[in-house]
């Protein structure tokens, strides 16, 4: 089985950026939203990026961000990779020449096959739970018996995923990358380095 890709998500602490990348993540998320429990500000956010290591991607999370709020924080913070959790169509997620991912929010009868060729251009989509009136973070998973062998895009995984569920779902899944926040934290924003450690000790066991 190929290598799963692991993202760390909801990092709010230069330290937590630190142990994740010690641990083996190859990505790490911050969070843009206001609404969220887990929003970084410009400065913390250059805070975290400033102390990681070499090779970990850097992705910024945003739900329905205007242009200008993209921009202002594209300015000072130096992301890889975007992430949006919103109601963006393909022509809004590709304004900012940045490689992008595309986050569908999984429920009974979502035609996922369309949400691809919808976002084609993107580098990848990311599933998650679909919980009303929350954009990510839920910490529920959702029925995985609803993607489609088919999708001819790597698929990130994501949607409360532990180190409980974890190998089931990448045997179920197969996914090319999975993404935990809620999972690895002991409460909203702050990360613990043991949960984190078996998160990605049982994925690396799995793939």
């Amino acid at each position: 089985m190929k290598r799963v890709r692991v993202k760390i998500c909801g990092i709010t602490r230069p330290e937590d950026g630190i142990t994740a990348a010690q641990e083996g993540a190859d990505a790490i998320g911050l969070v843009f939203y206001p609404l969220s429990k887990r929003r970084v500000t410009i400065s913390v956010a250059k805070s975290i990026i400033n102390e990681l290591p070499p090779f970990v991607t850097t992705v910024g999370l945003f739900v329905d961000a205007t242009e200008e709020e993209v921009n202002s924080i594209l300015h000072e913070v130096n992301l890889d990779l975007l992430q949006f959790h919103g109601s963006e169509t393909q022509e809004d997620c590709l304004r900012y020449n940045k490689p992008y991912i595309k986050a569908v929010r999984m429920k009974e009868g979502i035609n996922l096959i369309e949400q691809v060729n919808i976002y084609d251009k993107s580098i990848g989509i990311l599933l998650d739970a679909f919980v009303p009136g929350v954009a990510g973070g839920s910490g529920e998973t959702f029925n995985w018996e609803l993607i489609p062998d088919n999708i001819q895009k790597p698929l990130i995984l994501a949607g409360g995923l532990n180190s409980e569920n974890i190998r089931n779902a990448i045997d179920r899944v197969k996914p090319y990358a999975v993404d935990a926040s809620s999972g690895v934290e002991s409460e909203p924003g702050i990360k613990n380095r043991e949960k984190i450690t078996k998160f990605i000790k049982y994925i690396r066991n799995s793939s």
